[in-house]
């Protein structure tokens, strides 16, 4: 051995002997199954389930063929260092993850490869599964699935059903309190049939053949099939619900345009949920953020239904037809929704969509329109267009607006566009005639498809009439000094130029006026109080292969039946071809082409559903990927259950609300702020419906929402624009970065492999050690903020259970040095406030504040003579949630037989040992206050340092760098210099 070779001592928690240990202990674990939650009842039954319940559970991954980078276990690692703890604090904890495996990405690769999408799927769920393994993850497995598996689609499909076969009801009482619940479909036939509510057109139930009776429970069945506009989607060869399209108009996946059709697709009527999901949201603990965003996707707007007549046109019905050509002698009824009815003084026009009935039918000539023939009296040349008749400048508008997608047309930017219909309204309150325009701002599916205009007080109206020489009436007195020729004012004050012979709003405040004009309309059936939501019902149908089928067929008269629940599940067939028929991106006139269709053998089917052997046709769209992540919790609680979702007793005990009005849910969900709308809203929708239908004890799924922050990266690029491998470039901020010698420009941003700075926690824990890796996510800072990865910085978590090792093992001999004789008084005081610190930092997940406390500890016994066991020993326990495989090899050695997983957490049993001189610690960066702490008067420079640098305000100056310099003046100061960024 040459001079100055050193050997690494044969015991030193190094990768090596960290690898050999956690593989140790996961085989331990699931032979064992440490990990079992235990139910009341069912084949899952146990004792543990005489404790009390806590359920925590990360948001559904999808299983990605490129597996997992170091970004991804940040939450995962935080819930199971939550269910850890939750399980030495005496409870029996429901921790599992399943995996939403249906999705676009496994068949874009069939369609490229040829393998199947099952194929694929189970591959990457077998990766990611040995990767979840690998952190240490404390899943009860025996409860995972994959919304795949043949018995998780038959209960999605047995939920569809359920909601298929349910309508809302309004009026009734629901388990809450309140009113509107969801009720069988037959309840509402038996209304119907008896009598006792009247068919649309009034005949009798009994003269209506099937398929007007399904028409007519259509309407309100809570699944329902409807020809309506949807976003088509070319490039990608499907349909796209509103929230998949981005607010360019384009596809969030695959950057397609999208173009407005009308389709007949299965429809989810959420709408009628509006209200008790924009009021549940306060019964919830979720972060503030995303129940704003919830609310506002929902856009709960209060006002009034107002009735303009409009003479000259037929009668028509928004959900049933069209006008028909106009007469002299008839007269329509067009309603409007405002949240403004103290201000229908001031409206001098109206607006409908482009695709409203009034107008006629969709894609009609100038002929085939239902207005005027020619222009109107009193029509003004600003509003024609240049057309000679109303029904040219119609149809010509109508074509222009259906090139455009949804976002361009409601777009603040820009000229607003409109013609005149050539028809007039009559203003209720005034009797003054009103003009109609048609403008491609106004959407079809937002309220009634038509707004009354008070350009006095509203921008975009007031724009509108300036371009088409509109009059202008003021009705609400604006401040001293403000220009009303040049703009709208949109702000509160008192009514003025509002008065008829019955009713006189003037110098009434806002409030006052709207409550005063919404009776005076009710009283004269002129308009009603009326509540509207900007959410849409939810559009349920996708053109694709890899999906849950609908479990529905359809006879020859096309009306839709229901399958028996013994005939579930429906599965996919084999087929060649696994695309949807793709077209030219800007194809707008395309129409979609299933996968499923190509599948003729599959699509006919002989049934005896009751009428005797038939002939049915299935459906060849398939379910969104939402639908599998609807309900999932649920199906964790009773995987095996053949014969319910859940058995309602174990339900219950899991979901059930933990105190007396409380909504119950999921105890804690972990995952990202990306899912506020989507999959958050979706599952709330569903688990109402079952709760209102009795299948579920809870009206809310997630009681207690945490959005985890995300781990970022620095990416290289040369002076050419090319990223350059992120772990091959050296250098600091102050000099600068190379990479093979030449400079490189660092920038800051998500991980991915384009940019060449993806890191694995494959590479990690074979470098460090899971638990290395464990502690380093924890302790990069607050688990709610986004945070920057330096993998230069992981060895520090190493040097932690380095140190933590030698405290209790010698590393030359491998023998225990722990001593049995008691603690100094000193220890036993730090040890006491640790308790309590870390007690109190794992409770409301500061995950990373109480790995810094441990590290204090951990370094005091590090420079006794000889560590206590008591200390020591409640040490390791504390660091178990976050590094459990270390602990557990370390309690091994300590001299127990049995896992620490179920451990009683440490408890401080003198509190007078809590009672400390402590003084406050000022944290300052560059001379400025930026954290006060209160610490032990003896505290040590080393100690005050750790605190210091582990509090939230110094990690956001920091961002993921080393400090330039740290000043410590124990125990009142500690000033931080920042390196330069």
């Amino acid at each position: 051995m040459a001079a100055g070779d050193s050997v690494e001592p044969e015991h030193r928690y190094s990768a090596s002997l960290a690898g050999s240990v956690e593989a140790k202990w996961q085989d331990l674990w699931e032979e064992r199954g440490t990990f079992a939650a235990d139910n009341p009842v069912g084949d899952l039954a146990g004792p543990l389930a005489e404790h009390r319940p806590y359920f925590v559970m990360d948001m559904f991954p999808y299983p990605s063929g490129k597996g997992l980078h170091v970004g991804h276990p940040l939450g995962y690692i935080a819930t199971d260092t939550v269910a850890r703890y939750h399980r030495m604090k005496g409870d029996n904890v429901l921790y599992t993850m399943g995996f939403d495996a249906f999705g676009l990405p496994a068949e874009q690769y069939a369609v490229q490869t040829g393998q199947h999408p099952r194929i694929t799927t189970e591959q990457n769920i077998a990766n990611m599964r040995r990767q979840l393994r690998a952190l240490g993850l404390s899943h009860d497995l025996r409860r995972s699935f994959a919304t795949t598996d043949d018995d998780y689609v038959r209960w999605t499909q047995w939920i569809f059903l359920q909601i298929f076969n349910s309508w809302y009801d309004p009026e009734a009482p629901n388990a809450e309190g309140g009113t509107g619940r969801a009720r069988p479909i037959a309840e509402l036939e038996e209304q119907f049939a008896s009598g006792a509510r009247p068919t649309p057109d009034a005949r009798p139930w009994a003269d209506l053949d099937a398929a007007e009776r399904e028409g007519v429970l259509g309407g309100y069945r809570l699944a329902y099939i409807s020809e309506a506009p949807v976003n088509w989607c070319p490039g990608l060869g499907t349909v796209l619900a509103n929230e998949e399209v981005t607010s360019e108009g384009r596809s969030e996946r695959g950057d397609f345009p999208v173009f407005k059709q009308k389709l007949r697709q299965w429809m989810m009527r959420i709408t009628a949920y509006g209200d008790r999901l924009t009021h549940d949201l306060e019964r919830i603990d979720w972060p503030d953020k995303v129940r704003s965003m919830q609310a506002h996707w929902i856009g709960e707007s209060h006002g009034a239904t107002v009735v303009f007549r409009v003479p000259g046109v037929t009668p028509f019905s928004i959900d049933e037809g069209v006008a028909s050509a106009p007469s002299a002698t008839s007269e329509a009824a067009l309603e409007v929704f405002t949240t403004r009815p103290d201000t229908l003084f001031g409206a001098t026009f109206m607006v409908v969509s482009p695709e409203h009935p009034l107008l006629g039918a969709e894609g009609a000539d100038a002929r085939g329109l239902s207005v005027p023939a020619s222009w109107p009296e009193g029509t003004r040349e600003a509003w024609t267009g240049g057309f000679a008749t109303p029904g040219e400048a119609v149809a010509d508008y109508r074509g222009r607006a259906a090139a455009r997608t949804e976002e361009e047309r409601t777009a603040e930017a820009g000229e607003k566009t409109g013609v005149f219909t050539g028809l007039f309204g009559t203003n209720p309150v005034n009797g003054e005639r009103v003009p109609i325009f048609v403008a491609d701002y106004v959407l079809m599916g937002y309220g009634t498809g038509a707004i009354m205009a008070v350009p006095a007080h509203d921008d975009r109206d007031f724009a509108f009439a300036k371009r088409f020489d509109l009059d202008v009436v003021t009705t609400i007195t604006p401040e001293e000094g403000f220009d009303s020729e040049a703009a709208a004012w949109t702000g509160d004050g008192v009514l003025v130029n509002s008065s008829n012979e019955e009713i006189n709003l003037d110098g009434l405040d806002k409030a006052s006026a709207v409550a005063a004009m919404t009776r005076w309309l009710e009283e004269r059936h002129l308009g009603h109080a009326t509540t509207t939501y900007r959410l849409r019902d939810w559009l349920f149908s996708r053109q694709r292969y890899w999906g849950e089928p609908f479990p529905v067929v359809y006879d020859e008269e096309g009306v839709v039946h229901a399958l028996p629940a013994d005939m579930l599940p429906v599965t996919l067939p084999e087929v060649d071809d696994f695309s949807p028929r793709t077209f030219e991106p800007e194809d707008a006139d395309s129409t979609p082409e299933a996968p499923l269709g190509r599948a003729t053998d599959w699509l006919e089917v002989d049934l005896d559903l009751g009428d005797g052997l038939r002939t049915y046709h299935r459906d060849t769209n398939t379910m969104p990927n939402w639908a599998g992540s609807c309900w999932y919790e649920i199906r964790y609680i009773d995987p095996h259950d053949d014969q319910a979702l859940a058995d309602p007793v174990n339900e219950a005990y899991w979901m059930g609300p933990r105190t007396a009005g409380a909504t119950g849910g999921v105890d804690l969900y972990v995952g990202g702020v990306e899912h506020a709308v989507l999959h958050l809203l979706y599952a709330r929708f569903w688990q109402k419906i079952l709760f209102d239908l009795g299948f579920v004890s809870t009206s809310e799924p997630f009681h207690r929402l945490f959005n985890q922050g995300y781990i970022q990266a620095f990416a290289y690029r040369d002076d050419r624009g090319t990223y350059v491998p992120a772990e091959e470039v050296q250098g600091d901020e102050a000099r600068g970065f190379t990479w093979q010698g030449e400079h490189v420009t660092r920038e800051y941003g998500k991980m991915g492999k384009s940019l060449k700075n993806i890191v694995t926690p494959d590479a990690m824990s074979a470098t460090y050690g899971a638990d290395t890796l464990r502690v380093y996510e924890m302790s990069m800072g607050p688990l709610d903020v986004s945070r920057p990865w330096d993998t230069r910085a992981v060895v520090g978590s190493q040097r932690f259970l380095q140190r933590l090792w030698r405290n209790v093992v010698d590393e030359e001999t491998g023998e225990l040095t722990v001593v049995d004789t008691p603690a100094d008084q000193d220890t036993r005081r730090l040890l006491a406030r640790t308790i309590d610190e870390v007690t109190t930092e794992y409770e409301h997940m500061r995950i990373n504040t109480a790995i810094a406390r441990l590290i204090v500890l951990n370094n005091h016994l590090t420079g006794l003579d000889a560590v206590p066991r008591e200390v020591i020993e409640a040490l390791v326990l504390m660091t178990s949630p976050v590094a459990p495989h270390i602990a557990e090899e370390l309690w091994q050695r300590l001299g127990h037989t049995a896992s620490l997983a179920r451990e009683p957490f440490p408890v401080v049993t003198d509190p007078s040992l809590l009672v400390d001189d402590t003084v406050t610690a000022i944290v300052q960066v560059n001379g400025k206050v930026k954290a006060r702490l209160e610490v032990p008067t003896d505290i040590s420079e080393e100690d005050l340092r750790e605190q210091a640098l582990a509090t939230d305000a110094i990690i956001r100056v920091l961002e993921g760098r080393e400090p330039l310099k740290v000043i410590v003046r124990a125990p009142r100061l500690v000033n931080v210099v920042p390196s330069r960024g």
